[in-house]
């Protein structure tokens, strides 16, 4: 009879094979999640065997992650900014590095009240959902183009208990008019790899996450331009304009900021990269 050890050492090695980083690591959580356990806690059962049933849910599993599909796509679900988030093929995978994002946000607004926040581009809701959770005092518009998106974003605010303060919708940034002088902080992580990148990113991404959540299929730097046009009309003046951004869009994206916000920052994730970029509405 298989027991977790000897599972956890098999699927290791086919995912090695399989050239999926972190085998070990991708192999003990996906078993953690067919036993329903905590990670730590295989190691406390090593010689626990496993039902027939386990066996067939695990090795499921591991032909899908040997495939590539992404382990959070697989498990669905996904932690980010301490809090678990649902995610699916509909919305992007949270990525560390947009917790700096968040930071930036709530360092600059943590003793505001009654702050009116909106999210562009909301996806699975995670930057909607962390700042409610953070900045009590705030409310929220949130919208995307995608309504499965949406779905998933309302399921996370319900999850994470903060579905009474983020109005999510959906809408397209290239039609939706908005609501002029309204908004202290407009948020986004939109869109920014350009179409060259795109098709240099790695299988786990180009193959399973949605491309509309990815790249504008142009130079990367379609959806800020129009964000922050809109962005002009919509703040209240001297509201914040907070986004992502890629490594190297620093210069480019302050450049088409520079027309209408003041008091711009660049700031440097943990690998020296351009992260996160805000400005100051005129």
């Amino acid at each position: 009879m298989l027991n977790v050890l000897d599972a956890i050492n098999l699927s290791s090695t086919y995912l090695e094979k399989k050239n999926i980083s972190s085998p070990r690591l991708n192999a003990e959580l996906l078993l953690a999640e067919v036993l329903s356990c905590k990670r730590i806690d295989l190691y406390l059962s090593f010689d626990r065997p496993l039902t027939e049933h386990e066996i067939n849910d695990y090795r499921e599993f591991i032909r899908r992650r040997g495939n590539h599909e992404p382990l959070q796509y697989i498990i669905g679900k996904a932690e980010f900014y301490g809090n678990e988030f649902i995610v699916n093929e509909n919305v992007l995978i949270p990525r560390p590095e947009t917790e700096i994002l968040v930071d930036e946000v709530i360092a600059k607004n943590v003793n505001s009240s009654s702050l009116k926040i909106l999210d562009v581009g909301t996806g699975s809701g995670i930057i909607a959902v962390s700042l409610a959770k953070e900045l009590i005092t705030a409310n929220f518009d949130a919208f995307d183009v995608s309504e499965e998106a949406v779905n998933i974003a309302l399921k996370n605010a319900s999850l994470n208990g903060v579905s009474d303060k983020i109005n999510f919708f959906v809408a397209d940034i290239f039609n939706y008019e908005g609501n002029n002088d309204y908004y202290d902080i407009i948020v986004s992580n939109p869109p920014y790899i350009s179409h060259e990148d795109y098709n240099n990113l790695e299988i786990d991404v180009k193959e399973y996450e949605p491309k509309i959540s990815l790249t504008d299929l142009q130079d990367g730097l379609t959806y800020y331009k129009t964000i922050i046009n809109k962005s002009s009309k919509w703040l209240k003046k001297d509201g914040y304009l907070f986004f992502e951004i890629g490594y190297n869009q620093g210069k480019d994206v302050e450049n088409l900021m520079n027309e209408y916000f003041y008091d711009i920052k660049v700031v440097k994730d943990f690998q020296n990269f351009d992260r996160v970029i805000y400005g100051v509405k005129k």
